[in-house]
């Protein structure tokens, strides 16, 4: 399969965690590169559900090796967790298995009450985060005054680094009238984390290299989807990192030439969670999906909003992210539907656009313009093959990776592992 990056082709959410879970029978390592503990991917197999947070999806499968790379920002007391609770479904994570990079940057509690704090005083403006203190976490990197997962193996440095930066924190959380944080209790807690996962610390960069060199297949797994990244998402409605095929490399120390391929991640219609511009979101279609249990987020359990298909969204992805091939997921959850529809373009001032704005609010003023295409209105969770799809159902998948602009690889119709199609 070569080395090959997995990127969210739309607002996040597409079901990356799935496709990653059916790709890495063909890898032997999964590596994950950026994001934090606010990217939920969903896996199911057999009758257990799996959400994992921060631990890559290969982290499932026996036999593979996972990596938590450098551009992730880990809250290990969240991870030592997510560990207990995989531990406890029977499936044993250590170094064997996993390896977490000594550069990656600690989210700590008071990262989450100034993300929270910053939430409440932007009000109607609010961004609509995760609250899980990510932005917080990256802005602290960015600025170097960050602390490293490596600083957790001394105890001195670490404890010198974190009593000056909840110094800082604390001043800023009294001047948004929030609560302070105590730094003893946190030197202890993390200091405890630090020891659970001492042993899967390591230089990720070197272990990646060397494992490319033995000639191991690597998939490199997104968080969250292109247009919440950093620089190319729709901005400030985005997250603090590069979600896109860029940010594979630069989040696991990979030069762009040793990437063979990139697959885009994307719903058979599309939704987003938190505030900013979504041209397709349409009412019925979120009561539809709401109203069979779907599209509720993993992490938070926010209702995600939902619209139609957006090709004019995902043919910017595929050109930013160089995607090859496409993995649509959710095609079941248009199994109801007499018509579907598919934005083909955008209206603005007056005139038709063929990608988005940079500008948000140009972005917000933009009317989506459909083409329709007509359902199939009978289940396709019992397919197995392409040409197991009723003959709507495939003119409509070849119809969105046309507009998209580039090959359909596998189509999920289910949670489940066996319900996908390889193309």
């Amino acid at each position: 399969m070569a080395n090959t990056v997995l990127v969210g082709a739309q607002w996040g959410d597409e079901g990356k965690g799935k496709v990653i879970d059916y790709l890495t029978e063909q890898v032997d390592v999964v590596v994950r590169s950026q994001g934090g503990n606010n990217a939920g991917h969903t896996v199911v197999v057999g009758e257990t559900t799996h959400i994992l947070r921060l631990l890559p999806s290969g982290i499932l499968r026996p036999n593979k090796i996972c990596i938590i790379g450098n551009g992730v920002v880990i809250d290990p007391i969240s991870l030592c967790e997510e560990i207990a609770e995989l531990e406890g479904q029977g499936i044993q994570v250590s170094e064997q298995n996993l390896l977490i990079s000594e550069s990656a940057h600690l989210v700590f509690p008071y990262h989450r009450l100034i993300d929270e704090q910053r939430e409440i005083a932007h009000g109607k403006n609010k961004i609509g985060t995760t609250k899980r203190g990510i932005g917080p976490a990256y802005g602290d990197k960015v600025a170097r005054v960050g602390i490293r997962v490596g600083d957790l193996l001394q105890p001195e440095l670490f404890e010198e680094r974190l009593f000056a930066r909840v110094q800082e924190a604390n001043w800023l959380l009294e001047h948004f009238g929030g609560q302070s944080v105590d730094p003893k209790k946190l030197l202890m807690d993390y200091l405890g984390a630090g020891k659970r996962l001492r042993s899967m610390l390591t230089n990720t960069v070197l272990e990646i290299h060397r494992l490319m060199n033995q000639g191991k297949q690597i998939l490199f797994e997104g968080a969250q989807g292109t247009f919440l990244d950093i620089d190319h998402g729709t901005y400030p409605y985005v997250t603090s990192s590069n979600t896109t095929a860029g940010g594979a490399c630069t989040g696991a120390g990979v030069p762009p030439n040793r990437i063979d391929r990139v697959v885009g991640a994307m719903k058979a219609y599309t939704t987003r969670v938190g505030e900013g511009p979504f041209p397709t979101e349409d009412e019925s279609i979120s009561d539809l999906l709401h109203g069979m249990g779907r599209e509720f987020g993993a992490v938070t359990g926010r209702a995600r909003r939902c619209g139609w298909f957006d090709a004019v969204a995902t043919r910017f992805a595929t050109i930013v992210n160089g995607i090859d091939q496409l993995a649509v997921t959710n095609l079941d959850g248009l199994d109801g539907l007499e018509t579907l529809k598919i934005c083909i373009g955008y209206e603005l001032n007056g005139k038709q656009i063929e990608f988005p704005p940079a500008c948000v609010r140009q972005f917000n003023r933009c009317r989506p313009i459909y083409i329709e295409m007509p359902g199939w209105k009978r289940s396709t969770a019992g397919a197995r093959t392409f040409s197991d799809l009723p003959i709507p159902a495939q003119n409509y998948l070849q119809k969105t990776c046309e507009l998209s602009g580039a090959k359909l690889m596998l189509v999920g119709v289910g949670q489940k592992r066996e319900e996908t199609i390889l193309v």
